[in-house]
């Protein structure tokens, strides 16, 4: 049995089984995976009891300063964000990356490549991010209708307005009874985005989300940024495909016309939204079996033993 500190450094609700942050939510199953064999702490502040402790393991999300802060046997770096020179630096992370040994856990073969070797990590490991049980553990009628609704869960809004203009002036104007349910940015109130048929929720529950999923036609995750999308994931799951443009991690998790539709660029948006539409119905059953097929590799019963392999 080992003694492993988790330390997150940001905002952790241990009372919430599911907290409502990505990468807290990640943090979270993991604690409570390895906490079954080990003898295991999360926190996201350093006490006296951390710095006197002897620590086999230290995993921090993020946050390589940790690391010249505490003694440990073992110092693994979980990256799920670009850590660019620049940043680094800025931030102070890059003479504690330096001067500890560190294995680095990326979740993403993009994040890897587009992480420099100037850092000098011991190791270099790709374990992908992982599915909630709370989505894995669904059960799915892909023959119950599923409407005309469009779903964006990315909680960031780059390119949101260009998509919301090709809306309003093509996708909605030849279809009147289409919807987009915008998830996880801040909430737009104006009466134009109702009478486009666009509704914006902020941030709801996941089984808010699940049920949207559910009945929706597609998720669409252009993928500017992303070095996981772990959304595009959980919307899988839920048998949505995705439409994107298949850039950045989107290109490991997306297969044209298998679990989604690639577009080459934003304008090509409403000629695959009238594709998806008018899709015969076995072939719509087909693209949300295939979804869920390709999301049942990122359950965390697969992954968590990346994971185990690692830690023992």
């Amino acid at each position: 049995m080992k003694d492993i500190l988790l330390y997150v450094n940001g905002i952790i609700k241990l009372n919430n089984k599911f907290p409502s942050g990505g990468i807290e939510f990640l943090n979270f199953s993991l604690y409570s995976h390895l906490k079954k064999k080990h003898n295991v702490y999360i926190t996201n502040k350093i006490s006296n009891f951390h710095k006197k402790k002897k620590w086999d393991i230290i995993i921090s999300s993020n946050d390589a300063r940790i690391f010249s802060l505490l003694n440990s046997k073992r110092n693994i770096l979980w990256m799920h964000n670009k850590l660019q020179l620049e940043k680094s630096l800025r931030k102070c992370q890059l003479i504690p990356i330096w001067s500890n040994y560190i294995e680095a856990v990326f979740v993403s073969r993009y994040l890897e490549k587009n992480t420099s070797n100037l850092y000098f990590f011991n190791k270099r490991l790709i374990i992908p991010n992982f599915l909630g049980e709370i989505f894995s553990n669904q059960k799915l009628n892909f023959t119950e209708r599923r409407d005309q609704i469009f779903v964006w869960s990315v909680q960031r809004e780059h390119k949101l307005n260009d998509i919301i203009d090709l809306w309003k002036n093509q996708i909605f104007k030849e279809n009147k009874k289409i919807k987009l349910h915008i998830f996880g940015t801040k909430k737009r109130n104006h009466k134009i985005y109702k009478n486009l048929n666009i509704f914006f929720h902020g941030k709801v529950p996941r089984q808010s989300l699940i049920r949207f999923y559910k009945k929706s036609s597609a998720m669409i995750c252009l993928g500017y940024d992303e070095t996981f999308c772990l959304n595009a994931i959980e919307a899988m799951s839920q048998g949505l495909p995705i439409i994107s443009l298949g850039i950045t991690a989107l290109e490991e998790l997306l297969i044209d016309n298998y679990n989604g539709f690639k577009i080459n660029k934003i304008d090509d948006l409403p000629d695959v939204i009238n594709k998806i539409i008018n899709l015969k119905k076995l072939k719509k059953i087909e693209f949300y079996k295939n979804s869920l097929k390709f999301s049942k590799k990122y359950n965390f019963s697969h992954i968590k033993k990346k994971w185990n392999y690692l830690i023992n």
